[in-house]
Parts: structure tokens; sequence; C-alpha cells
């Protein structure tokens, strides 16, 4: 991956970036919902257009829940009936050890579902090199584009500067 990114040391200039690339992506050949904004502290109450992302992850978290109380159920149906124990005229599936079961595993299965889905949709773990720049651990704001176009990478660089940026550099370093 190649990217272009400046290091803005000021919000108000960060935000005017991302909304000077988002406004001219179709002049400058890329798609708004791949630039990267980059920063040592949450930046969610400043704006940058992360509210209007959706996930799947709540759907997911049922669906695991679901699969898991359904595996409980399964497990525990089928032990008690392989294990015919003298129950005196009472049901050989009992009620409440059987809910038991059921609860865990559909707890267990809600958590391990939003574990995997929060690793995937996150990115984690990463493989191969990913944009970053040290100076963000010290308070700059990166913004970037990845994969940009190279007939347009000088005009991204100089809405950069104007809007603020203190630098702007290619990744990898050439």
């Amino acid at each position: 991956m190649q990217a272009i990114y400046g290091l803005f040391s000021d919000r108000d200039a960060a935000r005017r970036a991302l909304a000077t690339l988002t406004a001219g992506s179709a002049q400058l050949r890329l798609q708004p919902e791949k630039l990267v904004v980059i920063s040592a502290e949450p930046l969610e109450e400043e704006g940058f257009g992360w509210q209007a992302q959706r996930t799947r992850m709540p759907w997911l978290a049922l669906f695991g829940g679901i699969a898991g109380g359904a595996a409980g159920y399964g497990l525990a149906t089928l032990t008690q009936r392989s294990y015919p124990l003298p129950t005196g005229g009472m049901p050989i599936v009992a009620l409440w050890p059987t809910g038991i079961v059921v609860y865990e595993l559909t707890m267990l299965g809600a958590i391990l579902t939003t574990i995997i889905s929060f690793l995937v949709t996150s990115g984690l773990p990463r493989r191969g090199r990913h944009l970053y720049d040290p100076e963000v651990t010290n308070g700059k704001i990166l913004v970037g584009v990845p994969d940009p176009d190279r007939s347009t990478q000088a005009e991204i660089e100089r809405r950069l500067y104007q809007e603020g940026a203190e630098q702007v550099k290619l990744f990898p370093p050439a």
C-alpha cells in the first residue's frame, strides 16, 4: 500500500483537510470512505465522519447467541438421553439443568462472536505494513489518502498544505 498524508497539530485544520479532500474526491479520484484519520486521542466528538458508519456486530452477536443456545440445548439434551438414569416417572430431559446449560452457552456464543467480529472489523491483527507516523504519538493528527492516483498526488499535497498541514509525507518513505 502506498499513501500520502499530512500531519496536523490542530484538530480544526485536520477537520478542514478531511472536508476538503472529501469535497474534491471526484476531482482527486479517491473514495471518501477510504480516507484515514489517526490520532493519539479518540476524536469521536470532533465530527470526523465516523457517525455515519454502521456495523453488523449486534446482528452477529445475536446470531452467535442463537447458535450457542442451540448448541447448548443439543449438548444438554443429547447428554441426558445418552445416560438415561431412573427418574421415577419424571422426564429424562430435566428443565432446569438444561436451561442452565442453554443460558451459559448462549452467553458464550454471543461473547465469542462479538470478540471475533470486533477483531475482524477493526483489522486486528494486521499483517504487513500499515499507514502510521511516529509523530502521532506526539499529539499530531494524521490525515491520509491510501493508494492515491499518481496524477493527483501533487494536488492532494497542495490541498493538505493549504489546510494547515505541518508536513506532508509519502508512505512508505522513499
